[in-house]
């Protein structure tokens, strides 16, 4: 079986060209297999190109836990670049994921991904609540390089607040400068930090234009830099685009054992 992996910031993919149809998609236990980093590839997650009668192109996105879940952002950036190294696009296209159409905008140094509009975010407690295709809670934190994301992360992910929603994803962010913000993201579906969310680091750049952030909005990730623009409506956000690099790392095979 060939695989390709990609990174973007960090936030790492088995890439499946998936166009005739040939992966079984509901063999679970596999994409958790490819996915796990100790007997497998190693990834975040796992994402099938397939065709789309409507579309260039239609990306079906595993969690690394084998189930498949709600829009990952740079997993949309990343599948655009495969699809334009595999020439199935060229340097922009509209493609299909579980929340909708994105339309996607391929540049020599970084893929732009145009995201879901978004609404107001909602209060929770002293935080916020925010769906940018996948749901995010976002905290503001003074020192999110020295706050113990996993620990609180999977606190808030499991706790009654969302434990008849199915969990949530879970960010913490902090301010670098006045055009800034740094955040980390513990991810639902992996079970831990990861390097970088897109659509967290969308709903943070949200929750951050609340206070006195315009955009554009640079992101500092653990895994590289992102930057999200929007332009903020009364009620909901519009023309939101998340920006940044997405890379292929290697081609291999997979042998069925």
């Amino acid at each position: 079986m060939k695989f390709y992996k990609y990174q973007a910031t960090g936030n790492d993919f088995v890439m499946i060209d998936n166009r005739d149809l040939w992966f079984d998609d509901k063999n679970t236990s596999l994409v958790a297999k490819l996915c796990d980093r100790r007997f497998g590839v190693g990834a975040d997650g796992l994402i099938l190109l397939q065709n789309h009668a409507d579309y260039d192109f239609e990306m079906v996105y595993y969690n690394a836990d084998g189930n498949q879940s709600s829009m990952c952002g740079n997993g949309g950036r990343s599948i655009a670049q495969f699809a334009y190294d595999l020439g199935v696009i060229g340097e922009s296209a509209t493609f299909i994921a579980v929340d909708g159409p994105h339309e996607v905008v391929i540049e020599a140094d970084r893929v732009k991904l145009k995201m879901i509009d978004a609404e107001l975010p909602f209060t929770a407690g002293k935080d916020y609540f925010l769906d940018t295709g996948s749901p995010h809670h976002v905290r503001y934190v003074e020192d999110v390089s020295n706050y113990d994301v996993v620990t609180e992360g999977a606190n808030i992910r499991y706790s009654s607040l969302y434990k008849n929603e199915g969990g949530t994803n879970v960010n913490f962010y902090s301010e670098i400068d006045e055009h800034t913000i740094q955040v980390r993201t513990y991810e639902r579906g992996v079970e831990d930090e990861t390097y970088s969310c897109g659509t967290g680091v969308t709903a943070c750049a949200i929750v951050a234009s609340l206070d006195k952030y315009d955009s554009p909005i640079n992101i500092i990730t653990k895994g590289g830099k992102l930057c999200v623009l929007f332009d903020e409506k009364e009620e909901t956000y519009e023309n939101v685009w998340l920006c940044g690099p997405a890379v292929k790392v290697f081609v291999g095979e997979w042998e069925a054992n």
